[in-house]
């Protein structure tokens, strides 16, 4: 059968985009749809934007600081409108790249939505059908909004970009690392914030002493967070949206933002015309080497619900053009991520949590938490931590969990140690650079507890 494309790729995320672009490098007609705008959640309405926010949110504190080491400088508010309008050129230029990327590459670039007619066809909104011998679907999320009353009272993180204002007073839902970053991020550009957070802490899944450190650290930075709550009644009040908590609290806020998870974009895909199995929050189930239960239609990214993650996407689609354009199956490696969460403070974290160590093995569990130089010297009091779990039979590195200033930073180069293997010696035998945060990885030497 002669198809019209070799694969066709539906959506125009990091991974989706990746995948088309190595195909068509390598001499296949491919082509790719993208219903809203090239570059995805990460570049569009998620980690680019939110970075940009992040770094905006800590000039508050660093001139604090810079004042307190004999600078002379005057904070005199936030330009909000100036900052956004900055933020929105850097989104479009990198689209820009996104696309003329792909069309370098040979890619041919359909800008609306596609959805799945048989395992072999798609169909455009234009009416048009296009037919391809390999459909990769790489459609990503969005965020989830609770079913309660006046829900839509309240934004997602998508719509944290375009806000007219810096909102006074600010009520976030939900504990995730979403929440606990914009948590950060309007607090730190003046925002009263308030968490609810269902669970009794935040961050859930993260190491229990690393994301408890995060969540003392954002409280005392003015951070209200209310554990063991979730909302129970929202109501419209004048020009301000008043929440009730299941905890009793109840307030008025300027602006209720729900973190409350994300769900994948399969909805109305036709992947059930076409057969392909998911599960009932709608993910796509796929093997190991990112096919789906219909052998020519694969998936990677968000939309398979394995690792949420924008360079794990991107290693998916790489794998996925190994395994089906090069000949090399290429199973998708999901072991020892390493992953920054821009709270603030930040926190980096790799391999297992205590919980999980404790689980598996006896671990020698080493720890440290100091305040740094720089807090030190103008008399600050948050500490950083640092946190290494070590097999007592091995010795070998398990996880590493960091929460500091530059912490992202940090763990990717020790994610390059750990994919290697490196064992509690390894970190030993290597030279501290001083002064640094970072040289306590080298000179832990006592384990401040050991878990059998």
């Amino acid at each position: 059968m002669d198809f019209d494309y070799d694969l066709f790729v539906i959506g125009g995320g990091s991974g989706g985009v990746r995948a088309a672009r190595l195909t068509a490098a390598d001499g296949h007609k491919v082509a790719l749809a993208e219903e809203s705008r090239m570059g995805g959640t990460c570049v569009i309405r998620g980690c680019v934007p939110k970075k940009l926010m992040v770094f905006a949110s800590e000039y508050r504190e660093t001139m604090g600081y810079a004042r307190d080491y004999g600078w002379d400088v005057d904070v005199s508010g936030f330009d909000w409108p100036a900052f956004k309008d900055r933020m929105h050129k850097e989104l479009d230029r990198l689209e820009g790249i996104y696309q003329q990327n792909a069309e370098n590459a040979g890619v041919e670039v359909f800008k609306q939505r596609a959805v799945l007619r048989d395992p072999h066809t798609v169909e455009l909104a234009d009416g048009s059908r296009k037919t391809a011998k390999h459909i990769l679907v790489a459609t990503g999320g969005h965020p989830h909004v609770p079913e309660m009353k006046n829900a839509d009272l309240g934004i997602v993180s998508d719509d944290v970009f375009h806000l007219d204002r810096i909102p006074r007073k600010m009520l976030i839902v939900g504990g995730g690392y979403i929440g606990c970053e914009f948590a950060g991020v309007f607090n730190g550009l003046g925002s009263e914030v308030s968490m609810f957070v269902r669970g009794a802490q935040i961050l859930r899944g993260f190491d229990e002493e690393a994301r408890g450190h995060v969540g003392d650290c954002m409280e005392r930075r003015g951070v209200t967070i209310h554990t063991g709550c979730a909302p129970i009644e929202i109501e419209k009040r004048g020009d301000r949206i008043w929440v009730k908590g299941s905890n009793g609290y109840s307030d008025e806020f300027d602006c209720l933002l729900w973190a409350t998870g994300r769900r994948p974009n399969t909805k109305g895909l036709g992947l059930d015309d076409a057969g392909v199995e998911q599960d009932r929050q709608g993910v796509v189930c796929v093997d190991e080497f990112s096919q789906s239960s219909v052998p020519s239609i694969y998936a990677i990214g968000d939309v398979t619900g394995r690792v949420e993650l924008t360079p794990v996407a991107i290693r998916e689609a790489i794998g996925f053009h190994k395994t089906v354009f090069q000949g090399d199956k290429t199973p998708v490696d999901h072991e020892l991520i390493p992953t920054a969460v821009f709270t603030q403070p930040e926190m980096g974290t790799i391999g297992l949590t205590e919980e999980e160590a404790e689980e598996q093995e006896p671990t020698l569990v080493y720890a440290t938490a100091f305040r740094p130089m720089q807090q030190a010297f103008v008399g600050g009091e948050e500490r950083v931590l640092f946190k290494m779990l070590v097999s007592k039979e091995t010795d070998k590195v398990l996880g590493v969990h960091i929460v500091g200033p530059g912490a992202g930073e940090m763990i990717q180069f020790i994610g390059v140690a750990l994919k290697m293997g490196a064992t509690k010696a390894d970190f030993d035998r290597t030279c501290a650079v001083h002064p640094t945060m970072a040289e306590e990885l080298v000179t832990m030497k006592e384990p401040a507890r050991v878990l059998s």
